[in-house]
C-alpha cells in the first residue's frame, strides 16, 4: 500500500462556498527519474481570485504573475487529484511559494554539491509548477530548485519566489527606466521614481529600490515616494527617512490626490512601480507622470487594463509597461540579499498548515499583520 501525506486544497472564498479549505490524503509521490521529491516545509498562504487556470495569480497579501521557466519545463505535464468530490480542483488555487528540503532524487539525475539529499531549497515557481499546499511534491528537473544557506530560515525563504521577485524585477525594469531618462535625449537633472500600493509587495520594492538605487551611479539624482492605500502602508512606508510618502485616501477627489502626489513628489514623477490592482490606481498613476513618463504593471493588472489605458497613455505621452515575473537568476540573487542581511524582509507569521482555514478567514478579514506562511514539517 502506497504511503499518504496530507494535502491541503485552498480554493477562491465565493458568496455560495461558506469553507473554501479542504484537507485530505494523498499518496506520497514517486520519485520523478530527471527530478526530485521535495519535503515541504513552509508555503505561503494564497489563493486565486478567478475561477480560471491562468499564469497570473492574485494572492490576498501580495499580487504576483508566473512567468514561463524559459521553456525548459514545456511539455512536462502534472497530474492532480481532485479536492474533494464535488468541489473544484484545488489545484486550480496553488502555493507557489515553496520552501522546503529534497527528499529523494531520481536514479538519472545528476547530484551536486548544493543539490542532493537533505538540502534546504527554495521552488522557482515555473510555468506548470505543482502546488505546495502538501507535505510532498515533486520537480521534473533540478533547475527550477534553489539552494538555501543556513542562515537564512526556510519560512522567510517561501517569501521570496512570487511577491518578493516581481517586486525585485519591477525594480530592475525601473531602474533601466531611470537610466533612459537620466542619461537619454531628455538628460535629466533629477528623477523621481513612485511605489503605489500597500503590503509586503510594495514593502519589498521600497526596500530593494532603496537599496540598488544607492549602488548606482547616479543615486543623488533619484528620489523615492510612495503612495499607500492603507494606514498600515502608510506607517511601514515611513521607516525610510528619506522617502517622501503620501497617502491615498479613498475619500478625496481624484483631483486633490493627484496634486497632493506631485506637490509631495516636488512635480510630476518619472517613473511609477504600480501595484496597485483597480482601473482607478491606474488612471491615477498615469496622470501623476511627467511627459515620456512609465507605469510599470504586474501581469494580471496588464492582461485586464492595458487595451483600456492605452489611449489614455497615448494621450498624455506616457507609456504602460507590463512586468512579469522575475527570472531564476534574479531568485538566486535576492536569496543571496536577504541571507546577507542587505535587504530585510517584511513581517511575516507562521501557522501551522492545520489552521489553513482560519488563516484564510483572517486574511479575508485583513486580521493579519504582514505575510502568512502555512507550515507543513517541523525541522527548525
Amino acid at each position: 500500500m502506497s504511503k499518504l501525506c496530507k494535502q491541503v486544497s485552498i480554493e477562491s472564498p465565493g458568496p455560495t462556498i461558506k469553507e473554501c479549505v479542504f484537507s485530505f490524503d494523498v499518496p506520497v509521490p514517486d520519485v520523478p527519474l530527471y527530478g526530485a521529491r521535495i519535503r515541504v516545509v513552509y508555503a505561503g498562504a494564497c489563493y486565486r481570485a478567478n475561477r480560471t487556470r491562468s499564469t497570473s495569480v492574485c494572492s490576498t497579501s501580495s499580487v504576483s504573475s508566473i512567468g514561463s521557466f524559459t521553456g525548459e519545463m514545456d511539455g512536462y505535464a502534472h497530474t492532480t487529484i481532485p479536492a474533494h468530490i464535488g468541489i473544484r480542483d484545488g489545484a486550480l488555487f496553488p502555493g507557489y511559494e515553496v520552501a522546503g528540503i529534497i527528499d529523494a532524487i531520481g536514479k538519472a539525475a545528476e547530484r551536486t554539491d548544493e543539490l542532493k539529499e537533505g538540502a534546504r531549497i527554495v521552488l522557482y515557481p515555473y510555468e506548470g509548477v505543482p502546488h505546495g499546499y502538501a507535505e510532498y511534491i515533486v520537480v521534473p528537473d533540478f533547475k527550477c530548485l534553489v539552494p538555501i544557506p543556513d542562515q537564512l530560515p526556510l519560512s522567510i525563504a517561501a517569501m521570496l519566489p512570487t511577491g518578493a521577485l516581481l517586486a525585485m524585477n519591477t525594480v530592475v525594469s525601473a531602474s533601466e527606466c531611470l537610466k533612459v531618462a537620466l542619461e537619454g535625449p531628455a538628460k535629466k537633472d533629477k528623477t523621481t521614481v513612485l511605489i503605489v500600493g500597500t503590503g509586503g509587495l510594495a514593502l519589498w520594492a521600497l526596500r530593494l529600490a532603496t537599496y540598488y538605487f544607492k549602488r548606482e551611479e547616479y543615486n543623488d539624482r533619484i528620489s523615492i515616494a510612495v503612495a499607500t492605500l492603507k494606514d498600515e502602508g502608510f506607517l511601514l512606508a515611513k521607516e525610510c527617512e528619506e522617502v517622501n510618502v503620501v497617502q491615498w485616501n479613498e475619500d478625496l477627489y481624484e483631483k486633490q490626490l493627484i496634486e497632493r502626489t506631485t506637490d509631495a513628489c516636488g512635480g510630476p514623477v518619472d517613473v511609477v512601480l504600480n501595484f496597485g490592482t483597480t482601473s482607478r490606481s491606474l488612471h491615477r498613476s498615469l496622470q501623476c507622470l511627467a511627459p515620456e513618463g512609465v507605469v510599470l504593471v504586474t501581469e494580471d493588472v496588464g492582461e485586464r487594463l492595458l487595451s483600456k489605458f492605452a489611449k489614455k497613455a497615448e494621450d498624455l505621452s506616457v507609456s504602460v509597461v507590463v512586468v512579469p515575473n522575475g527570472t531564476i537568476e534574479q531568485l538566486k540573487e535576492l536569496v543571496s540579499l536577504v541571507a546577507r542581511g542587505d535587504i530585510e524582509p517584511p513581517p511575516h507569521s507562521v501557522y501551522p498548515a492545520e489552521e489553513a482555514a482560519e488563516v484564510v478567514r483572517k486574511l479575508c478579514n485583513s486580521e493579519i499583520k504582514g505575510r502568512a506562511i502555512l507550515k507543513f514539517h517541523n525541522v527548525e
